[in-house]
């Protein structure tokens, strides 16, 4: 238990580029807070996980996406998305604002975690469907299902579901 008594989960479900930013962002500064803090990584937020991350963005289903562009902001289109090739523009658009202002990666904010001592569980029914092996995954990991983190759900004082 946190020195302050405090903890928090999170569980986590998205796995593109700009939606891998707050689960990690927000476990590190709540670990740095002296808060116990436990991430449960299931479905498509698995993929977080991976030793290996090649995380991309979409536009699609995204209406709030706007770019910082010409002194403004582009905002993105459902409809965009739709088009050959704009997914692989949104991303290389994300990976340069993100070096430019100097954010740091990923892998960065995920070691962090880990450095900090975050809980993370892979979701064991997410693994079996979609046929993912423990050796593909980063270290440090545990294996568990939604009983195990409904557990400790319920002793957490902060819940958040991204």
């Amino acid at each position: 238990m946190a020195a302050n008594g405090k903890s928090m989960s999170i569980i986590v479900t998205k796995g593109s580029l700009d939606w891998a930013y707050p689960p990690f962002i927000l476990a590190t500064t709540a670990a740095a807070m002296d808060l116990d803090v436990t991430l449960f990584f299931t479905f498509y937020g698995l993929t977080l996980l991976k030793k290996n991350l090649d995380l991309k963005v979409t536009t699609l289903g995204n209406a709030g996406m706007e770019m910082p562009m010409m002194g403004g902001h582009m905002v993105m289109p459902n409809l965009v998305g739709a088009l050959p090739g704009m997914d692989a523009m949104a991303t290389a658009m994300m990976k340069g604002l993100i070096k430019k202002k100097g954010v740091a990666s990923i892998e960065d904010l995920r070691d962090a975690a880990k450095e900090c001592g975050v809980r993370m569980i892979a979701c064991q029914m997410t693994m079996d469907l979609f046929e993912y092996d423990a050796k593909d995954l980063i270290d440090g990991v545990e294996y568990a299902g939604a009983a195990t983190y409904i557990e400790t759900a319920t002793q957490c004082d902060i819940n958040l579901f991204i």
